[in-house]
């Protein structure tokens, strides 16, 4: 128990609703804060209240018999007018809440991102700026994002707690889900819906950069595969498009055009892999490759039969497409 409560004492607030980082979530907080000091106060006025009496009222020699009332109107009408009222209190700003985040966002100028969940890992696409990425999706500080959401599969359901509220994902059906961060960093999302086996390892990030560096990432990626020019990359690129690999990836530039899984054209450069589950780095790649079933069971990636030195190769090209 004492090591659950201890996780709240994390000071980088990975997935914590609570400290909002957009529009949409300071208006999510600022309701649930209000709501919370309603309760508070029905707590302190119900428990002060029944403390004053045990006390009071206690059995002792010579206590007082509080007073016996058989019917009191004015009583009655206060305690039924009171929460009545509190939740006209609680209701208003809950029902305008609720008008203001569900409907379609108003900026002409929002940045559009198709979102589309598909089991187990995020595809992002982003339609003005001709950009497929994967897991992780960049957008650009204080400029309105307005995700257009959508199911592969089964359903699923898009969180970044920082950012805004869920939003489900159902097969045939787009929803909907706009926000505007006021702060640049790295914002841990999850799939909130159970949608199979490796529900749990369905995480994505959401990195917001300033607008000149979110420039940079749209001219980065807006083109095809890096030449490669040291021997281990060339040696990997050759593994990649003997293997399976290309039918279920697409490297921009390159023959390999699968649909099925993530687009690597630009792998290198994120932060993650395997949805969010790994740090991208090397040594996590090989042991992705070398072992994806261990790392994430139920992943619809295959097991491809490589040696040690086409695995370092492998995962030498992967790294390198930035």
């Amino acid at each position: 128990m004492g090591a659950v409560v201890l996780q709240g004492c994390n000071g980088e607030y990975p997935q914590s609703a609570l400290h909002p980082s957009s529009d949409f979530a300071t208006r999510l907080d600022d309701l649930f804060t209000q709501i919370v000091w309603w309760a508070a106060g029905v707590f302190v006025i119900v428990e002060g209240a029944l403390i004053y009496t045990i006390i009071r009222f206690r059995a002792r020699p010579g206590a007082p018999r509080p007073k016996e009332v058989h019917g009191h109107i004015a009583m009655e009408i206060g305690w039924t007018l009171a929460p009545a009222l509190i939740l006209v209190a609680i209701a208003i700003p809950t029902i305008q809440t609720i008008f203001i985040v569900d409907r379609p966002t108003t900026d002409e100028d929002a940045l559009v991102i198709e979102a589309i969940g598909r089991q187990w890992w995020w595809e992002f696409r982003y339609p003005e700026l001709g950009i497929v990425t994967a897991n992780e999706a960049h957008v650009p500080v204080g400029r309105t994002v307005d995700l257009r959401l959508r199911s592969a599969d089964v359903l699923h359901s898009f969180w970044v707690p920082r950012l805004g509220g869920k939003r489900d994902l159902v097969p045939g059906h787009e929803n909907q889900l706009w926000f505007k961060p006021d702060s640049v960093g790295v914002f841990w999302g999850q799939c909130a819906e159970y949608c199979g086996t490796a529900h749990a390892l369905m995480g994505t990030r959401v990195i917001v950069d300033e607008p000149a560096d979110f420039d940079a990432w749209v001219a980065l990626n807006q083109g095809s595969a890096v030449a490669l020019t040291d021997p281990q990359s060339r040696a990997g690129r050759g593994v990649f498009m003997a293997n399976a690999c290309v039918s279920c990836h697409a490297v921009r530039g390159s023959a390999a055009v699968g649909q099925f899984g993530p687009d690597l054209t630009h792998f290198g450069g994120r932060l993650t892999l395997g949805a969010g589950i790994l740090e991208n780095t090397r040594e996590n790649v090989i042991r992705w490759l070398d072992s994806t079933q261990h790392i994430k069971p139920g992943s619809l990636m295959p097991d491809v039969e490589l040696s040690d030195e086409q695995l370092e190769q492998l995962a030498a090209y992967l790294l390198a497409l930035r």
